[in-house]
């Protein structure tokens, strides 16, 4: 290696370092503080490790009665939204990816309409209201079954496929589907678990949807919407907080809002760092070769 290349591998990996360190940093800060007792918490000077251990913020956050049917229900709309979501969402690429579909530029470019233009959060309101999906389960996932962005991404990845695979399938006497079944499908893998991993990411995360169309329903809670009721009230200003964690937590006065974030923002974001780590080596493949094409 010459000096100009040493130099260059030297300064790239300090600016990596430094990328890596800005990072991360809030993240354990986080972490540091929902360790933290909250009343030390006040004081400030909290950087990479809790001053005065305490896991009372978690003990209050899980507190809540409802944490447990939010949990279930928002684990099962994340895995039905997504398992329905990917299939959806490739079942249309497919079709849209093949050369000989009647009307194919007009069916893309409709599709691609929706992805600009809304009819905005009333009128979604009262068509979600005709479908009788107000307070049931299914208002999580049938309206956000199908992703156009998802259906363009894994169209341009199938696209880029060699026609031979198809064309030796059919010539042998398959059909379509048992072509997107056998053939598409094992060579999307990379591509599919991206798509995966953004729905999951989206749906794990949503709660305005609880808030709008099931928020009377206390059985069809989610954690995400918990969350932010945690968050909402513990951030208001006189707030009694015995009405959130109950007389322990008035009597202790060992409840603020920055730890209640703090604990509120890592259990929710644990889950989606555990499933991460198995579809990284697809996720950058996937967003790479299935790029929508300019």
């Amino acid at each position: 290696m010459s000096t100009s290349d040493k130099v260059f591998n030297i300064v790239n990996g300090l600016v990596m370092l430094f990328v890596i360190v800005v990072m991360l940093y809030p993240f354990w800060n986080t972490i540091a503080v929902s360790f933290n007792d909250a009343q030390d918490t006040l004081r400030g000077g909290i950087t990479l490790f809790p001053r005065v251990f305490s896991l009372y913020s978690y003990q209050s956050v899980f507190k809540n009665k409802l944490m447990a049917t939010a949990a279930v229900n928002s684990v099962l709309r994340t895995v039905l939204s997504t398992l329905l979501g990917v299939a959806v969402s490739s079942l249309v690429a497919y079709v849209l990816s093949r050369k000989e579909l009647v009307g194919k530029k007009f069916i893309t470019a409709y599709f691609l309409v929706t992805m600009y233009v809304s009819a905005g959060l009333i009128p979604t309101y009262f068509l979600i209201k005709e479908l009788h999906l107000l307070n049931s389960f299914w208002v999580y996932i049938i309206p956000g079954v199908l992703g156009v962005y998802n259906v363009i991404v894994i169209k341009s990845f199938m696209q880029q496929l060699p026609e031979s695979l198809t064309e030796a399938a059919m010539v042998d006497g398959a059909g379509y589907f048992r072509c997107y079944w056998q053939i598409v499908i094992p060579c999307c893998k990379p591509v599919l678990a991206t798509i995966a991993l953004w729905c999951a990411v989206g749906a794990w995360n949503q709660w305005f949807d609880t808030f709008l169309y099931a928020s009377s329903k206390d059985n069809l809670t989610t954690l995400q919407y918990e969350m932010m009721k945690l968050l909402s009230s513990a951030s208001q200003s006189g707030r009694d907080n015995s009405s959130i964690f109950g007389q322990e937590a008035q009597v202790a006065n060992t409840i603020t809002p920055t730890s209640i974030r703090a604990a509120v923002t890592i259990v929710a974001s644990v889950p989606i760092l555990v499933v991460y780590p198995f579809l990284q080596k697809y996720f950058v493949k996937g967003v790479t070769l299935g790029a929508v094409k300019g």
